[in-house]
Order: C-alpha cells, then sequence, then structure tokens
C-alpha cells in the first residue's frame, strides 16, 4: 500500500518548479492533491491531468494568499470538490529583490504579504479540519536565505525567517492534538530560477555547497513526503536542511 493512500493534500504554489514536484510525488504516494495556483494556470492543469492519469483525484484553484478573501473562496472551492483536507504544504513564494538602500515599500510589503501572510492565511483556513482528521500535517517551506541572510534579499530573509518562527510555534500549540508542523529549507535547487543566473555567479555559489552541486525538486518533495508520512509521526517543529551542507 502508498504510503500516502486516503491522504487529501492542499499544495500552494503548485505551478512553479518546487511545487509541481511535490504535488506529484503526493501523488505518486498515494494522495489526492488539491493545486494552488496564482497566474499559471496551464500549468497548474498540466500538472493535475498527470496525477489523475495516476488514478489520483486531482484539481487546480486559483487563488491569491495574500488575499484573506481569496483564500476563503478557495476554501469553498476545495470542500465543494474534494471534502476536508489533512495535509497542507505551503509552498507559495515570490522575490523581489533589491539592495535594502533601494527597496520600496511595495517590494517589501508584496513579498511579506505572499511569502509570510500567505502562511498564516491558508494554515489559519484548514488548520481545524486538518486537526480533527487525528492525523494532521503542515509542512512549510522556507529557504537557506531565511537561515544565512542573503545581499538583496532582506524582504525575502524576512518572510523565510518568519516561516521558521512561525513554524516552531504552531508546532508546539498542535503538538498534543496529533498534528506535526514541520519546515523544509531548500539551499539552492536547480530550478528555472537558479538556471538564470550568471555562469560565473553560479560558479562562486557552487564553491560554497560541500557537496559540490545544486539540489533537485526531487530532492525537496521527497524530504516533504517523508514528513508527512507516517514515518515522521514523532517530528515536529523541525527545520528540515536541504542544502548539500552550505549551511549546517
Amino acid at each position: 500500500m502508498s504510503r500516502l493512500s486516503g491522504r487529501k493534500a492542499l499544495v500552494t504554489g503548485g505551478s512553479g518548479g518546487i511545487g509541481v514536484e511535490i504535488a506529484r510525488r503526493l501523488a505518486e504516494e498515494g494522495a489526492d492533491v488539491a493545486v494552488q495556483y496564482h497566474k499559471n494556470e496551464g500549468e497548474a492543469a498540466k500538472l493535475t491531468k498527470e496525477i489523475n492519469d495516476l488514478g489520483r483525484k486531482a484539481f487546480t484553484v486559483q487563488s491569491q494568499l495574500n488575499s484573506l478573501k481569496s483564500v476563503e473562496a478557495m476554501v469553498d472551492v476545495i470542500h465543494s470538490k474534494f471534502g476536508v483536507i489533512d495535509t497542507l504544504v505551503n509552498c507559495a513564494g515570490i522575490n523581489r529583490d533589491s539592495l535594502f538602500s533601494k527597496m520600496t515599500d511595495d517590494q517589501w510589503e508584496e513579498v511579506i504579504q505572499v511569502n509570510l501572510s500567505g502562511v498564516y492565511h491558508t494554515t489559519k483556513a484548514f488548520v481545524e479540519e486538518i486537526v480533527e482528521s487525528g492525523h494532521g500535517r503542515i509542512v512549510n517551506i522556507s529557504s537557506i536565505v531565511g537561515q544565512t541572510g542573503n545581499l538583496g534579499q532582506v524582504n525575502y530573509a524576512a518572510s523565510k525567517s518568519g516561516i521558521i518562527g512561525f513554524t516552531k510555534a504552531l508546532a508546539r500549540e498542535l503538538a498534543s492534538k496529533g498534528t506535526t508542523v514541520n519546515v523544509v529549507a531548500p539551499g539552492f535547487i536547480d530550478t528555472s530560477m537558479v538556471q538564470k543566473i550568471p555562469e560565473k555567479v553560479k560558479e562562486r555559489i557552487l564553491a560554497q555547497i560541500p557537496m559540490g552541486r545544486f539540489g533537485t525538486s526531487k530532492e525537496v518533495a521527497l524530504s516533504v513526503v517523508y514528513l508527512v508520512s507516517e514515518e515522521a509521526d514523532y517530528i515536529t517543529g523541525t527545520v528540515l536542511n536541504l542544502n548539500g551542507g552550505m549551511y549546517l
């Protein structure tokens, strides 16, 4: 029997590289998956077709995670098509990079609202039913940048660091109710964003990674699968670093 048979999951940011792979791997392990997207409907629809072809139930749902009203509408759609969920993976995120001296209020607010408030809105909307399932799982995707900082990413680092604090506090609140809350903090993952980095810059980054390579979306997804499976029943409030030794 598949590890996640009978589970119902929501993956936010399901049209991006890492989100796509997380949703795919959850489905391969037996879960039905709701795929949230903001703009890239085509990629989200392609993914749900792939999951349906595996014999699992999947559908797309559009929402703006920085809007509580939009998230509440997403809840109604998911409940009507899917019923309640027991697994939530908060993967959606954006970056608006700029040196702090040149950063605008809009660049700050947009990143904080999507990356951090989006996690709050979505978790708040579904936490009650996740807890009531008796085996609830919440996994939040942070970043090595939330642990180390990075030039030109004060807003992004603040949002990703905030996710870690959010997770640890919520994990304490929900532990006695049988729901685990954990973080996966990827380092530099070989996605389209990293592929666009100039070669000389990539070489400098690789020189800082003891394992000498970028991570893969598959490796991130498999880490999420583990944390939502029964094998991780006794793990909560943990930050799983997936960075090739770049941050220890």
